[in-house]
């Protein structure tokens, strides 16, 4: 299932929103060379999240693969403020799109929720919710961890929260099949959370590549449990006043 849109108006501009969204893009082009052989492989050395690295099982100098016929050599120059960088670097242009259109779709809301400032101080926070749940899985990985698919698994997290009743259009695969359906959140986000966990368990332990389940799944947990204090009463009031339908009769669980 992927969503395309959501019927759930907001109060403000998401102003926060747009500023992450904006500081992956000029990541991806500046750092990383909008995905280009070198310039990705030099940002994976320096800003990605290794864990081995970060908890000094991989010794200083370690030589780690980063691409196809590509190394580069651990110095620990960006060891602990890797917990940060790792949110703003992507794999490949698939990547970095998707995630951008979950979190436009979804971060607007939670935003409107809890004001700017809150929403990036939450982002942040369940960006290293998510980056601690990998870690936890796997502490002496020596592969690179990138893409802000975890600090998103938080915002979808809290928007199944706040708005489980809003509908979502999703556009769903049946084989050759393709449709757009409209379902509430709760659904589409369950059914998702689901799937990482499912996908996450044959990979505990896998020394292979791929993608990050359990840091989705540590996103979206910590994103269930933080909006609770971070979001604002009366921003949730006034967000229902707009005249909503899937958040008509909503009140925060």
């Amino acid at each position: 299932m992927f969503p395309l849109r959501d019927e759930n108006p907001t109060v403000r501009t998401p102003a926060a929103t747009i500023f992450i969204i904006a500081l992956n893009v000029l990541a991806w082009v500046f750092l990383q060379g909008m995905g280009s052989e070198i310039p990705l492989a030099r940002s994976l050395c320096l800003y990605s999240m290794i864990p081995g690295e970060l908890f000094g099982t991989a010794p200083r100098g370690a030589i780690i693969d980063v691409g196809e016929n590509l190394q580069c050599r651990l110095d620990h120059t960006f060891t602990s403020i890797s917990l940060l960088t790792h949110m703003f670097m992507h794999g490949s242009w698939f990547h970095i799109i998707g995630n951008m259109w979950f979190l436009w779709i979804f971060g607007d809301n939670v935003e409107d929720s809890m004001g700017s400032l809150r929403f990036v101080v939450f982002y942040l926070l369940c960006g290293l919710g998510a980056a601690g749940a990998q870690l936890f899985t796997d502490p002496g990985s020596l592969l690179p961890m990138v893409g802000a698919s975890g600090a998103i698994g938080g915002v979808m997290g809290a928007y199944a929260r706040l708005y489980p009743r809003a509908h979502v259009t999703t556009l769903i695969f049946l084989g050759f099949y393709m449709t757009t359906v409209a379902i509430p959140a709760i659904a589409m986000l369950g059914y998702w959370f689901i799937i990482q966990i499912a996908s996450g368990l044959p990979t505990v332990g896998d020394t292979a590549g791929g993608v990050a389940f359990w840091a989705h799944v540590g996103g979206f947990v910590a994103g269930l449990i933080l909006v609770g204090p971070m979001h604002r009463q009366d921003y949730i009031d006034a967000h229902r006043a707009r005249g909503s339908r899937a958040t008509a009769r909503h009140r925060l669980f």
